[in-house]
């Protein structure tokens, strides 16, 4: 089952930031009580009752012609569309105001459903506030209190009862490749000379992409799907940065894939939008693969591709661990060289090691580098043991985690993936203190 889409909307200083953070368990919105401090959306990873679902956070729609209030209601526009389920927060001590019935107005379009959240209701005595909220016609408001955590459970039940289900297609036995990156990179373009077919619309104009596509297919007697991730959709003059508008749906088809691809331009180079987008894919644990694109606009010499490749390392120090691949997805050149780095990145990903043979390396690491004092102590590893695949996660039975100094734990990651030739995938060390 896909995860749904929550978005939080209502005027300023409504308390959608504490909200956000209430939600997600973090403090990952700032917070603050001047209006309008909420430029950007955000998104985060929830879950209630074993449901989870994406949530995004946004700024505050106003009347007023407010600073950045244009590109505001851009991205709130954005995130309505976007969304499978609204939450709408009001400020029960303000009651009904006329930028409240400004945010109904563009909800009554979406055609979404909608959950009415009357704030700042701290005690029993101010429940009757509510009712002036049934003006709005939305339905049954639910008194909340962000500061205080008042009815956020209440909340959260009526998300997770009215969020649709959205069932995925499953394909299995197949590799699960999505293709990500900032708009105009060539995602379509290379998707095409993949499959080697015109299935997908390709154009020069931003946005041309408006939904995820699916698209399994046989290769040397093996079975893929490829995900080409929806890019822009072309809607007047978008103020928001670009990684910002597309990292939601490359947030669905990273959540369904094995493998990514993270496409960039060699023509116009990295930039933080392309760290931006691929830190989903990073934060979600998965393979990546990094596909440089337009490789035949570049004017090259014998030092050219190693260059690039030292660029590369550089700006994605957090992705050592991903293979690069130089292609031009428009003249279907170098493309071949794309299926061996995403085989050998799925059987990496799906990895199972001998317990013997972890607790050798682990051991013979200790040995060659031995733990350093940090913490007021030195770490001993007792016991190594594989707990899992999607990625490889290894679990050690230590004397104190606390003991552990980051440096070490990279060390250790380097060691098994240089032992078990995990090349593509990311690594995960739990540390647990024996009893």
């Amino acid at each position: 089952m896909a995860k749904g889409i929550v978005a939080i909307v209502g005027s300023p200083n409504v308390g959608k930031s504490t909200l956000f953070n209430r939600i997600v368990g973090e403090r990952q919105a700032i917070v603050h009580d001047e209006a309008g401090v909420t430029r950007d959306r955000l998104y985060a990873k929830a879950e209630w009752l074993t449901r989870e679902f994406q949530i995004i956070d946004t700024g505050g729609i106003e009347v007023a012609f407010a600073p950045f209030q244009v590109q505001i209601r851009a991205q709130v526009e954005i995130a309505i569309e976007e969304a499978d389920l609204i939450v709408f927060v009001t400020d029960g001590k303000v009651g009904v105001t006329n930028d409240d019935r400004l945010v109904t107005k563009m909800l009554y379009k979406s055609n979404k459903p909608v959950i009415l959240a009357v704030n700042k209701i701290d005690d029993d005595s101010k429940l009757d506030i509510i009712n002036d909220f049934y003006s709005l016609g939305i339905g049954d408001p639910i008194p909340i209190s962000t500061a205080h955590g008042i009815g956020i459970g209440d909340l959260l039940d009526r998300i997770v009862q009215l969020l649709p289900e959205k069932k995925v297609k499953t394909y299995d036995d197949a590799i699960r490749f999505s293709i990500i990156g900032r708009p105009n990179v060539g995602k379509s373009s290379l998707t095409n000379a993949i499959l080697n077919q015109d299935r997908v619309i390709v154009s020069n104009i931003e946005g041309t992409t408006r939904d995820s596509i699916d698209t399994p297919f046989k290769r040397d007697d093996k079975e893929y799907v490829v995900i080409d991730t929806a890019g822009l959709k072309k809607r007047g003059k978008i103020y928001e940065s670009v990684d910002k508008y597309a990292a939601i749906r490359a947030l669905a088809a990273i959540d369904r894939s094995d493998v990514v691809l993270l496409v960039i331009d060699a023509d116009e180079g990295i930039n933080q939008q392309d760290k931006h987008v691929v830190g989903y894919a990073f934060e979600a644990s998965k393979a990546v693969i990094i596909v440089v694109n337009k490789w035949d606009l570049i004017e090259k010499d014998e030092k050219t591709m190693a260059e690039f490749t030292k660029q590369v390392r550089r700006e994605f120090k957090f992705l050592d661990y991903a293979p690069i691949v130089f292609v031009s997805a428009k003249n279907k050149s170098r493309i071949n060289n794309i299926f061996p780095e995403i085989d050998v990145a799925y059987n990496s990903y799906n990895s199972r090691v001998s317990t013997s043979i972890l607790n050798e390396i682990i051991q013979d690491a200790q040995i060659i580098n031995p733990t350093p004092d940090f913490n007021g102590g030195r770490l001993k590893i007792y016991y190594a043991r594989q707990a899992g695949i999607k990625p490889p996660t290894f679990i050690l039975s230590v004397n104190n985690p606390n003991y552990l100094h980051f440096s070490y734990l990279r060390y250790l990651e380097n060691r098994l993936r240089e032992s078990f030739e995990l090349i593509g995938s990311p690594i995960k060390i739990i540390l647990r203190e024996r009893n």
